[in-house]
């Protein structure tokens, strides 16, 4: 092996540490990720508030070409916070209310 495959091998990719731009928001993530769902009118505000699915997310036709706008909300940094904290709040209306969640589904 020549030095530079060495070099390769003996240090191996790291993730990003403690001072990538996204670590900054670790605290409201973990907030969210704590929010316990026990109140009827809270997860019912929860299922409203956050989207099924991306609003953003479209295809259509343009002279004969289409063209597809990927889902943007996979850009938040907080987006599978918020789409846990909305599962969480359907499995609370579901399983603890008794209620019909069909409405909420896409």
């Amino acid at each position: 092996m020549d030095s530079f495959t060495e070099h390769l091998h003996s240090h191996p990719i790291s993730a990003p540490g403690p001072a990538s731009g996204l670590e900054i928001l670790r605290p409201l993530r973990d907030w969210i990720d704590r929010l316990d769902v026990n109140n009827r009118f809270f997860a019912h505000q929860v299922c409203r508030i956050i989207p099924c699915c991306c609003p953003f997310e479209r295809t259509f036709s343009l002279m004969g070409r289409e063209i597809h706008i990927p889902a943007l909300c996979e850009l938040n940094p907080v987006y599978n916070e918020l789409v846990g904290l909305r599962f969480r709040s359907l499995s609370y209306l579901a399983d603890v209310c008794g209620e019909d969640i069909s409405h909420y589904i896409c």
